[in-house]
């Protein structure tokens, strides 16, 4: 159940009138984001105002995951390494992978001064399993608090792969809980037992401020503050202004950020796995031409990939396996059998024609493709302002003209955007599928391809939202469960039997694997992750990862 959603928008709108003229005169980078040499400004890419909602179960929050709702451990998937002990301190399964047993840390606050015991832990896991829209991980163990400081999660099966997810749940108070709908409520003061508390919420900003009473001392960045702006263009103009201090996104000449911007550096990691996602699934009730898996792997081989990369992502962006298990790090996984390894980075437009004829698709007089009247065009769903994003579907758009297929793109705002993925109301979504919190591939299959996760169109789906729904990956997906991490030849038939359906179906279109650049200040702060200390994943929209940086960090002034 990954509840650290890839959400490029997850957070930021402009502080007020005083920020906007900053950024209109385009004033040097010498100067200091905030004018607070304690407050840190964060965009994430938000385009458009925020409405306010920290429900950490809703695929629409806007924060407060890590930095106010804190897991038991946090999990680095930016390389491999121990879990940082959180509410947690200790963890171990049974032998038979049946029985997780947790040690809570001790004298743990909730933000409102309530104390935080092991039936907080009970009661967290207990709501997600009786509510399926939040249950994404399809959690079924039954959870006892043994004392105020020791819980177990039970199973029926052994579940030693459920142990990393479900150590970085967001755990909530049961006293303030016991009413809500984690599925629908939304969430305006949020109590947690995390290092900073909700100052203050506008429309166009929203921040933190440090909690004073912080189970591991309050941190040394006394304020962070999100700004929302109006996409891409404006986070880097930010940058070049110096009113933002961290942003992960791309900004012109990004290899030579620290040469045009002195006070910045860039820092690049290679994770989310770009795609045109599909709704896959007529059975689930999708509708359109996408639903056809031949259209979907005409479109894949459509793809002049290093001309996306150059035009879209300024050569940041990397190669990618079919497969979905992550390159290079996860090359061992990769089945055998599959014939492509990785994505063709150059197009090949006589197989795309070759696998919509075979499939009843006949070439019309427009130069576009077309099966029992209806022509082979489709609209593709992008945030406003995702300028990347924008410019990659533009691209493709004329690649696929080339190979008789119509590409439209629809721009709305990210609000709008996440709507339509999650009812179904779409044909194809420029995204990125997200690693889970361990190098494995067994969770981005879990989050995105197991029928669980899925709903028919009209209703609220997981994260599976192509409503994907293939038995055979379900079976494999039910044997991983039961097989210890640290056993490969036990698991890789079961890899090896997903990745053929899934490089068959293709129910998310691989584009390349996102360079996932962060320009942060380093004038103002110091600790940011680096190759020496890759201490988390880079990312200030990857909301679990960025709270452990922002413990991490130091003012300088």
């Amino acid at each position: 159940m990954s509840l650290d959603f890839r959400k490029r928008g997850a957070a930021a709108l402009l502080a007020g009138a005083a920020a906007l003229g900053l950024l209109a005169t385009g004033c040097s980078s010498g100067g200091s984001a905030g004018g607070d040499t304690t407050t840190l400004v964060a965009y994430t890419g938000q385009a458009g105002d925020y409405q306010i909602n920290f429900n950490p179960f809703s695929p629409s929050r806007i924060g407060a995951l890590g930095t106010i709702y804190e897991p038991l451990f946090f999990h680095n998937k930016a390389e491999v390494s121990d879990p940082v002990p959180l509410l947690g301190t200790e963890s171990s399964w049974s032998e038979d992978g049946t029985v997780l047993s947790v040690t809570l840390r001790e004298d743990v606050k909730w933000s409102d001064g309530e104390a935080f015991t092991a039936d907080d832990v009970v009661f967290t896991f207990d709501m997600i399993k009786n509510n399926p829209a939040i249950n994404t991980g399809g959690f079924d163990g039954t959870v006892a608090a043994v004392d105020d400081t020791h819980v177990t999660l039970t199973f029926a099966e052994p579940s030693f792969v459920r142990g990393p997810d479900l150590l970085n749940t967001p755990i909530v108070p049961e006293h303030l809980w016991k009413d809500v709908n984690p599925a629908e409520d939304v969430m305006e003061q949020p109590v947690g037992t995390g290092a900073w508390l909700l100052e203050d919420f506008k429309p166009q900003a929203f921040t933190y401020k440090a909690n004073p009473d912080y189970w591991g001392g309050e941190p040394a960045v006394k304020q962070i503050r999100f700004l929302a702006l109006s996409g891409n263009q404006a986070g880097a103009d930010a940058i070049a202004a110096g009113t933002v201090d961290w942003q992960t996104g791309p900004i012109p000449d990004i290899q030579n950020t620290n040469e045009n911007f002195p006070n910045y550096d860039a820092y690049t990691q290679a994770q989310n796995q770009m795609v045109l996602s599909t709704c896959s699934s007529a059975e689930m009730g999708c509708e359109g031409p996408q639903t056809d898996p031949a259209v979907r792997q005409a479109l894949y081989y459509a793809m002049d990939r290093s001309q996306i990369n150059s035009l879209a992502f300024m050569d940041t962006a990397s190669d990618m396996s079919p497969t979905f298990a992550l390159t290079p790090s996860q090359d061992s996984f990769v089945s055998a059998a599959v014939a492509e390894k990785t994505v063709p980075m150059e197009p090949d437009t006589a197989k795309a024609a070759e696998l919509l004829e075979a499939a009843g698709w006949t070439m019309g007089d427009d130069g576009v493709y077309e099966k029992d009247g209806e022509r082979l065009s489709l609209t593709v769903e992008v945030v406003t302002g995702w300028t990347d994003y924008i410019t990659a579907v533009d691209t493709i758009t004329s690649q696929a003209a080339a190979a008789g297929i119509e590409i439209k793109a629809a721009q709305s705002s990210w609000n709008e955007w996440t709507d339509k993925k999650g009812k179904g109301n779409f044909q194809l979504a420029i995204d990125s599928l997200w690693q889970g919190p361990i190098a494995d591939p067994y969770y981005l299959y879990a989050y995105f391809f197991e029928s669980t996760s899925g709903a028919k169109v009209g209703e609220a789906a997981g994260n599976n939202y192509s409503r994907y729904s293939n038995p055979v990956v379900d079976e494999a997906m039910a044997a991983l469960v039961q097989l210890p991490l640290d056993d490969p030849a036990a698991r890789q038939p079961h890899f090896d039997a997903i990745q053929a359906e899934i490089v068959r179906d293709m129910p998310y279109i691989p584009i390349l694997t996102g360079g996932t650049t962060s320009v942060w200040n380093t004038a103002k702060f110091t600790g940011w992750p680096s190759d020496d200390d890759l201490y988390a994943f880079p990312a200030v929209w990857s909301a679990m990862d960025a709270a452990e940086i922002f413990k991490q960090l130091e003012p300088k002034g």
